[in-house]
């Protein structure tokens, strides 16, 4: 306010010397307009210095004057000398980052808003084949032309990862992951697993094999023990008891071949052409008779059809899915439990269908693994139910195929639900 004062006086204080001059030679007004002319001379002196220093010397220091221009240079300054301070802190923080994801081994590149390239290290160039001279500025679909990539970063749903081979090197497996920043930028993250894929696919290979393998040797023995089975009448107590175990045994065994043998070719087989229009009441009706023959009439199970549409999917590998979660029911849930399968519309426009129970229940802290292989909730009941451990290993991988997930609902005392969801695209 000093300042401002101290202008105002000099406007008055020209104004009236001006005027004063004019009135002593009898022209008050040109008097008035000439110190008003003194005055506005001198500002729009200052203005021009400003402009010039602002534009043609912007880092030196700032014109000498007083008053108000003097407050107003030095406070530009100040500013100007901070932004500067603040903009080399970028710098060497964009710095350290590029460093940082320069020395990384995944690949990284920044899209913006619009889905072009802005930036990515050398291992994109390694892997995505992206170059630096020309790739710049280009939509990230012009280069990586795969309809799977495509469909991934236009669909914006980014939870999961994508796995393709890469664009420039077939026998290299990339696994993709968007992620969403800022103003609907895009930072894509590109990762060589070729490695991890073909130690799985071995995996896989090898548990497919050795199941196969041991079929053969499971048949010949189950045939003998039948045989000698029809015999045990005639066998001392002591060896009919332990030709009876091993047939329980060797059934165990033939169970877990099988279900190894599903599991594998759920994993390798992604070919769907069995699929068609499945109509879930007749389903559901012979899953209920056969869980009813493995409970023996000791559980209660009944079928609820909400729903009128029909599922687009194999027959055989939803019986596989809903009778292991219906055989599941009957085996964890104590006599007299109520057991119900259910086929409804879901809220999000697809349809679900429910295997819900009465029974004891499972603690929340198991719900994350229970789809995992052999993974059990009470480890002293793995021979007494008669279950391999990968019932619901096959029923994840069968609602993948299927385009559709399993929510797991469950508290201790409350009974159990497993709801398998199924999306708009699979009904008819």
């Amino acid at each position: 306010m000093r300042l401002w004062s101290r202008e105002l006086w000099q406007l008055a204080w020209l104004a009236s010397l001006g005027t004063s001059i004019g009135w002593l030679l009898d022209a008050a007004g040109l008097g008035l307009a000439s110190g008003l002319a003194v005055y506005l001379f001198y500002h729009l002196r200052q203005l021009r210095a400003l402009y010039r220093w602002l534009t043609l010397q912007p880092h030196d220091e700032p014109p000498a004057a007083q008053g108000i221009w003097g407050e107003l240079f030095d406070r530009l300054y100040r500013y100007q000398k901070s932004q500067r301070i603040t903009q080399n802190r970028l710098r060497s923080t964009l710095a350290r980052i590029q460093e940082s994801s320069e020395a990384m081994r995944d690949s990284v590149v920044m899209l913006d808003r619009h889905g072009d390239l802005e930036w990515w290290n050398s291992a994109a160039t390694k892997m995505l084949g992206l170059q630096t001279a020309h790739d710049r500025g280009q939509h990230i679909t012009n280069l990586l032309r795969d309809p799977g990539f495509i469909s991934y970063f236009n669909a914006r749903h980014y939870s999961e990862p994508l796995t393709l081979t890469s664009p420039i090197d077939e026998r290299c497996i990339l696994q993709y992951q968007i992620t969403l920043y800022g103003d609907d930028e895009r930072l894509v993250m590109a990762r060589d697993i070729t490695r991890l894929h073909r130690l799985e696919q071995m995996r896989r290979d090898f548990v497919a094999n050795v199941s196969h393998e041991l079929r053969t040797p499971l048949t010949v023995l189950s045939g003998y023990l039948e045989t000698y089975g029809d015999l045990a009448e005639q066998l001392p107590p002591r060896l009919g008891k332990g030709i009876h175990q091993m047939q329980e045994q060797t059934q165990r065994m033939q169970n877990l071949v099988n279900d190894l043998l599903l599991l594998s070719r759920l994993e390798i087989d992604q070919s769907g052409k069995d699929h068609q229009p499945l109509s879930l009441g007749p389903l559901l009706q012979s899953v209920c008779e056969d869980a009813l023959a493995l409970s023996d009439q000791r559980h209660t199970i009944t079928i609820a059809l909400d729903s009128k549409a029909r599922l687009l999917g194999s027959e055989q590998e939803m019986r596989s899915a809903i009778s292991n979660l219906a055989f599941n029911a009957v085996r964890y849930t104590p006599p007299g439990s109520h057991i119900t399968l259910r086929w409804q519309d879901s809220q999000a426009g697809g349809a679900c269908i429910d295997v819900e129970d009465n029974g004891e229940g499972i603690d929340p802290v198991h719900i994350p693994r229970l789809t995992e292989r052999f993974y059990r909730v009470d480890k002293g009941r793995s021979t007494t139910t008669g279950g391999t451990g990968l019932g619901l290993a096959i029923v994840k991988h069968v609602l993948l195929r299927h385009d559709a997930q399993l929510l797991i609902e469950s508290h201790p005392g409350k009974g159990a639900l497993f709801r398998c969801i199924f999306p708009a695209s699979r009904l008819s």
